[in-house]
């Protein structure tokens, strides 16, 4: 059976329900949570250095071959008696190049080149919203605007309500069977898709859907999530902001929000930094 989300992302493997979950754990990606907010990371520093790295390498390695196909297609069209079948060869091979630059590699690059602090998300319970501030380049775009190449460490910042935000595994078909966990960004009520924010990425069997189950239980209130189960303690806060939110980008108006007790108090909150809805 389909995902019941439109338009559905390549390598969906399944859906992801709501509320209380069992199969549960903050693992290294929770950061910081006490009774208001939490915060996962979506990049640890190990992963980030080592997709870095592997991008930088197969998008010069991409770019030489690119080089040299468009050298051969100068030889091959300059010849007196054309070889037809090697020159559509190396044409195809050239566009397969460039797709690859322009579609995975150079993002990718970007997107661990500029990633600030693993890309911290936060939830926050008690007003049900939810915050990025992340790479633009951290999207499911396939084609950009050129443009975009030009500006690497432009940022997305951004609020939803977490009602809009659904789970969903999808698969990377590499050889060790990886799953992501990504929420959907639906218009309000319906299953119509117009954002994707990736929450958990790159994991073997089970291990995607255990974040997804952490931020559940947190969000519903439910015992399985621990406060005091992230890198920092619930009584240390400021350690937490001093390393991983202040210096990062991180509008003023939603540092105050993280702690935003009730929608009235996120609303004066906004109404203070002059925020429009």
């Amino acid at each position: 059976m389909p995902s019941k989300y439109r338009p559905q992302l390549f390598g969906w493997i399944g859906d992801l329900g709501k509320g209380c979950n069992y199969l549960s754990a903050a693992d290294e990606r929770l950061i910081y949570a006490n009774d208001n907010y939490c915060a996962f990371i979506r990049k640890t520093l190990g992963n980030q250095l080592f997709y870095f790295f592997l991008s930088g390498i197969l998008s010069v390695s991409c770019v030489i071959l690119a080089i040299l196909c468009f050298f051969l297609c100068d030889i091959l069209i300059k010849k007196v008696e054309i070889d037809l079948g090697v020159l559509a060869f190396t044409i195809l091979i050239f566009i397969a190049l460039f797709i690859a630059l322009y579609a995975i590699l150079i993002p990718e690059f970007y997107q661990n080149l500029f990633a600030k602090r693993g890309e911290p998300i936060i939830f926050n319970r008690k007003t049900q919203k939810v915050y990025i501030n992340e790479s633009y380049f951290f999207n499911f775009k396939f084609w950009r605007n050129p443009l975009m190449f030009l500006l690497p460490a432009k940022r997305r910042i951004k609020e939803y309500n977490w009602a809009d935000l659904h789970g969903i595994v999808v698969h990377n078909y590499s050889r060790n069977a990886l799953t992501t966990t990504i929420m959907m960004v639906c218009k309000p009520g319906t299953h119509q898709t117009i954002d994707h924010i990736m929450l958990d990425p790159a994991r073997s069997g089970i291990g995607s859907n255990l974040v997804w189950g952490w931020v559940n239980n947190f969000m519903v209130y439910f015992h399985l999530a621990n406060l005091n189960d992230g890198r920092y303690l619930t009584t240390q806060e400021d350690k937490f902001n001093r390393n991983y939110i202040k210096g990062q980008g991180w509008p003023q108006w939603m540092q105050d929000a993280f702690n935003a007790r009730s929608l009235d108090e996120l609303a004066q909150i906004k109404q203070k930094y002059g925020i429009k809805e």
